[in-house]
């Protein structure tokens, strides 16, 4: 990755958004709806978002989530892939303890050959999923403290340059630059803490901080990242990314209604409960004891919810205080027609263009 293509990582704000805006999906699914349905809508959400001006799209990997069905993210977005065609793809993120390197480079040099100069590879050192569940998913042996090697080998495997004596020499990942003048997918660190604030800087990459479920963090984690940002041939200065739920409704009502879903998803998910995302019925009728409550709280506190005009402003505002470079907006609830209206009513508020892929 030379210094030419950092255009692959710096966007275009469009109309009044203060930054350019971006998708995190995680492929919802909500009780009385299905995984087809909720990969449809995502579908539907990737075009919404090329047509509309957002940078990218980026998709989450977690496990064992019946409300989530985006466990396997460069085979979702192989599939957006096919029905875009300028819109940036990625992961946010491949968790990275969970695949050999090798088998990461090869899945995504093969979706940088079917989008060319379209995918972000975003990797994330934790496992996305419960302690047993990663225990089934992880190779023997591997460490989240591993990450930081682990993402120096998968960096050498997709720009195949191995030093001569490493027992990897001979081994390409493919498709990849052993087979000519090839793109390389652009690699992004993703954190909720310091950790990968601190390596995102070191190696000079782009960082993306999970603001949805760290709130607390954001602040010093991108302190961190800045201060400890060396230049690199991918970038010339940091480039921070944040994450942020946010939930627009026709009303504010509705919004709140959807938000609740996902807050009351999130709630049984932390006590070891996950299932689908309860509708909006179930989640108000739900008795929340003092502990669910402290939890719903914060989650309600660190999400964005109401009309398009209040959470666009929520938006100016966090991105102001962090001075981030682009907001991701993610979204948890039960209703995927909710979720794609959600995206059109924030573009609009923000007059962004009605179709900026048309010819």
């Amino acid at each position: 990755m030379t210094a030419s293509h950092s255009e692959f990582i710096r966007g275009t704000a469009r109309g009044t958004a203060p930054v350019p805006l971006s998708v995190l999906d995680l492929a919802a699914v909500g009780e009385g709806t299905t995984a087809h349905e909720a990969l449809q809508a995502s579908a539907r959400l990737a075009r919404l978002a090329e047509a509309r001006g957002l940078l990218r799209y980026w998709v989450a990997e977690h496990h064992s989530m019946p409300g989530i069905s985006s466990s396997s993210p460069a085979v979702v977005l192989a599939h957006l892939a096919a029905q875009t065609r300028t819109l940036r793809l990625g992961s946010g993120g491949v968790m990275l303890p969970n695949h050999a390197p090798l088998v990461v480079a090869e899945q995504f040099g093969t979706l940088e050959a079917l989008a060319p100069g379209r995918i972000d590879l975003g990797l994330g050192r934790a496992p996305g999923t419960d302690g047993a569940t990663a225990a089934a998913l992880r190779r023997a042996g591997a460490q989240a403290d591993d990450f930081p090697a682990e993402v120096a080998e998968l960096i050498r495997f997709l720009r195949d340059d191995f030093p001569d004596g490493h027992p990897y020499r001979r081994i390409h990942a493919v498709p990849g630059p052993v087979q000519g003048e090839v793109g390389q997918p652009q690699v992004w660190l993703l954190g909720s803490s310091g950790f990968s604030a601190r390596l995102a800087g070191e190696l000079g990459l782009p960082f993306a901080f999970a603001h949805h479920f760290s709130a607390r963090n954001t602040l010093p984690a991108l302190e961190l990242y800045r201060s400890s940002f060396r230049p690199s041939a991918t970038l010339a200065e940091p480039y921070v990314v944040l994450g942020v739920f946010a939930f627009a409704g026709e009303t504010a009502e509705e919004a709140h209604r959807q938000a609740l879903t996902g807050a009351l998803a999130t709630v049984r998910l932390r006590s070891g409960r996950p299932g689908l995302v309860p509708t909006p019925e179930e989640a108000e009728r739900h008795v929340f004891t003092e502990q669910e409550r402290a939890v719903l709280g914060t989650w309600l506190d660190n999400a964005l919810y109401g009309t398009a005009d209040e959470v666009t402003a929520g938006l100016d505002e966090l991105q102001k205080r962090t001075d981030a470079d682009e907001l991701m907006l993610a979204m948890n609830s039960h209703s995927p027609d909710f979720r794609v209206r959600s995206y059109e009513l924030i573009a609009d508020a923000y007059g962004m263009p009605a179709d900026v892929t048309a010819p």
